[in-house]
């Protein structure tokens, strides 16, 4: 796989050696079980897989090359770059600027942006009407554009089934820089909505079956369907896809209930008139990271930490797969901890919250680590020397580190 030029300071040396070792040992990504780093008093389960993805660090080295390519130049992002606070930290300290926000609010007014400036496009890529914009304004919208090549493959598979006349069901959050995207480059070639989870799938499903009158579709799914869709047609032949980061197994789910409401409602014999079985559009690395976390679940933990954005989906279906079984912290870095007291981010209720005493008090203490696609590798480093000193630990991190040369 490519090696990207990204600044060291994103690299590590404790996570960089785990994940050298292991690649080395499993080539082939077949063994999902976790690295222990045995302190001896405290135990970290590692995932196999977490951390920077492909499209996150070819985005860094096209932004950064971007900076220094155009020196005296007003270089902007549409967005964040990525889900990842410190990051985007860093790219606005350098003097990148943000035109819009994660939900699409404008925070630089189009009129600011001249042909003379750079505007690069994230990895969650952008929609049709901007790349527009942009082509009008004359600023070259392709020379910085980081868009993930599994997002694109996300939209060739859109169009693929576009031509083919199916209509779109994407699997998704609708606010989501990739959805919006990913909706806007798939209506071009067919009718296309959005649902969010299994449940506003079954919503779907009782309008195909009828048992919702089809009427309702268009305030139940109000701000999620392309423009003109029309029900008693666009619901007759359909494929799924789905945006990158959202949890594997709810993808599979989607697919399989919506191919059984197609052959409830047209027979098996037809089925291939009616959906069109597709292959999962999810990220390699999203799927890998959260295989890892699966396999998480088969050790014994006191709790698991979670590092990365807080706004970043794929880090949150992290946390959604080891609340099965884990007390789990979800945090940004280091900072949130101290040797009392953690604060982390409540995914149920959208806040930051404190959890007192959250290291028990025992002879050996396990503790579970991993983070999401977008957050660097050196911030999990800082996570785990920070716990590191709450412990009176029999062996020195350079020590475990040399059973992984």
């Amino acid at each position: 796989m490519k090696k990207f030029n990204i600044p060291e300071y994103y690299r590590s040396k404790v996570i960089s050696t785990i994940k050298e070792y292991r690649k080395s040992q499993d080539p082939r990504k077949q063994d999902f079980s976790p690295t222990s780093l045995d302190f001896g008093k405290v135990e970290f389960l590692i995932a196999r897989h977490f951390g920077f993805c492909y499209g996150v660090e070819n985005a860094i080295e096209i932004a950064f090359t971007a900076l220094e390519e155009n020196p005296g130049k007003k270089v902007y992002l549409l967005s964040e770059m990525i889900h990842n606070p410190g990051v985007n930290e860093d790219l606005q300290s350098r003097g990148i600027r943000f035109i819009l926000d994660t939900k699409g609010n404008q925070l630089i007014p189009w009129d600011e942006i001249t042909s003379e400036d750079v505007v690069i496009i994230p990895a969650f890529g952008t929609t049709l009407e901007i790349e527009t914009m942009l082509k009008e304004k004359g600023c070259d919208q392709y020379l910085y554009n980081t868009t993930c090549p599994f997002v694109e493959k996300v939209w060739k598979k859109a169009s693929t089934l576009g031509e083919s006349n199916h209509t779109i069901v994407i699997h998704g959050k609708y606010n989501h820089e990739e959805t919006r995207a990913t909706f806007s480059h798939t209506v071009k070639n067919s009718p296309a909505v959005i649902v969010r989870d299994i449940e506003e799938t079954k919503t779907l499903g009782k309008i195909i079956s009828g048992e919702i009158d089809a009427e309702e579709f268009y305030e139940l799914f109000k701000g999620r369907y392309s423009e003109g869709f029309n029900v008693s047609e666009d619901l007759v032949k359909i494929g799924v896809v789905n945006q990158t980061t959202m949890l594997a197994s709810e993808t599979q789910e989607i697919a399989e209930y919506l191919k059984d409401c197609m052959i409830a409602k047209y027979g098996i014999s037809v089925i291939s008139e009616h959906y069109s079985d597709t292959r999962d559009t999810l990220c390699y690395a999203t799927y890998d990271n959260q295989r890892a976390t699966s396999g998480l679940l088969n050790e014994n933990a006191d709790f698991a930490i979670v590092v990365g954005g807080y706004n970043s989906s794929n880090t949150t279906h992290l946390v959604e797969l080891l609340e099965e079984k884990f007390d789990v912290y979800f945090i940004s870095s280091s900072n949130e901890l101290c040797q009392s007291e953690i604060s982390y981010f409540d995914i149920h209720s959208k806040k930051v919250v404190k959890a007192s005493n959250y290291i028990p008090i025992k002879k050996k203490v396990r503790i579970i680590i991993t983070s999401g696609a977008s957050c660097p590798d050196k911030v999990v480093d800082d996570v785990i020397l920070k716990l590191l000193e709450y412990f009176d630990i029999d062996h020195t991190i350079n020590e475990l580190l040399e059973n992984f040369a």
